[in-house]
């Protein structure tokens, strides 16, 4: 499946600026992750799935909020986004984890699984993509994003490519290269053919796409498949959320004349000019990644995931437990939990509050 990318974007207004920020709390937030909001605790069982890249953030967000609220019991089921809207749309599940956002056809069959209703689909997660590669010998490796490009087109196919050796001129770069992609549909995909096709000067040609669309090299399913791919292999080379990378080598990208390592910080740079999409509703926060960025200190390869939920649902119990949990992954205290754990960057107080009063008009209908 081809995804249809939204072309026509608006500037975000100052105010939702994207930006590292964990000193300040949205209004209304202190109590996020407490329990419902009229600070009761919710019990119930809540059921979701989707981005596997956002495995370790949830994990640790279920362990959060299930403190604070002992009858609530949240299962999460990393699937890939592709699984996850698919799951959230068909009713499976009551949210969806996602590291792209609805496309206009999913949202036109989101609104029918919501009765006809708005969709609640709020950033709740930014993440470096790593360029994750497995070569004994090379601690460090430098590459451009016209390599980039070409090593996954096949077009760079050996390690001491010039186009590889020329920005790395201490590495003794040798054999064949593998590379490694999603067999599955996946936002992490997506993400990193929207920065191919931005930035690699055609060196990638293949489009935007949430499935990969060449043969050859290794396919592997979900995050962790990928970065097993890579880890048992040798001359291997993937994208993989930087938080499951582990003990793997990371490439440092160029972007203008630099060269930058993937960081929280330097992920979070490149959204401060990022542009919302046009046509949503004011619940649906959809966001556009300036990938063709030329200043040093921001990293380029990032992906901005999302959870989505009904702005409405017939049960008023999996409408506050949908609603709480919500409110707490973008709550302060859950938005440092996941820097903590699985290395993201926290949205700023003000995209917070944005997300918040999004979640907040989650109710039963009547």
């Amino acid at each position: 499946m081809n995804r249809i990318k939204l072309r026509s974007v608006a500037p975000v207004a100052a105010a939702i600026t994207l930006g590292l920020s964990l000193t300040a709390c949205g209004a209304g937030n202190e109590d996020s992750g407490s329990g419902s909001s009229d600070g009761d605790g919710v019990s119930g069982t809540l059921a979701g799935a989707g981005a596997s890249s956002q495995e370790s953030a949830v994990q640790a967000w279920r362990a959060g909020f299930q403190e604070a609220n002992p009858d609530a019991t949240v299962n999460y089921d990393p699937i890939g986004s592709g699984g996850g809207r698919e799951q959230f749309i068909s009713g499976g599940t009551a949210f969806a984890g996602s590291d792209a956002y609805l496309d206009d056809e999913e949202l036109t069959a989101a609104q029918e699984r919501c009765s006809g209703g708005e969709i609640v689909e709020v950033p709740n997660y930014v993440s470096p993509i790593a360029v994750v590669y497995n070569l004994p010998g090379v601690d460090t490796l430098n590459l451009t994003p016209e390599a980039i490009g070409g090593i996954f087109q096949g077009e760079i196919t050996e390690w001491d490519d010039p186009a590889i050796a020329e920005e790395n001129p201490d590495a003794e770069l040798s054999g064949a290269i593998t590379p490694v992609h999603r067999s599955d549909a996946s936002g992490t995909t997506e993400n990193f053919t929207d920065y191919l096709d931005a930035a690699s000067g055609g060196s990638w040609s293949e489009g935007v796409v949430e499935e990969w669309p060449i043969d050859g090299g290794e396919a592997a399913e979900q995050t962790s498949g990928v970065v097993s791919a890579v880890t048992n292999g040798e001359g291997t080379i993937g994208y993989a959320d930087a938080s499951q990378a582990g003990d793997l080598g990371t490439a440092s990208v160029q972007v203008g004349e630099e060269f930058v390592e993937y960081s929280p910080e330097a992920a979070a740079a490149v959204l401060d000019n990022s542009e919302q999409a046009e046509g949503r509703g004011e619940t649906d926060i959809a966001i556009e990644v300036d990938r063709a960025v030329d200043e040093g200190a921001v990293y380029p390869i990032v992906l901005v995931s999302y959870m989505m939920a009904c702005q409405t649902y017939e049960d008023e119990e999996e409408a506050e437990l949908v609603k709480s949990f919500l409110s707490y992954v973008v709550s302060e205290e859950g938005q440092q939990t996941a820097a903590e754990n699985a290395g993201s960057a926290p949205l700023s107080t003000e995209f917070q509050e944005q997300a918040t009063t999004a979640i907040e008009t989650i109710t039963a209908g009547s």
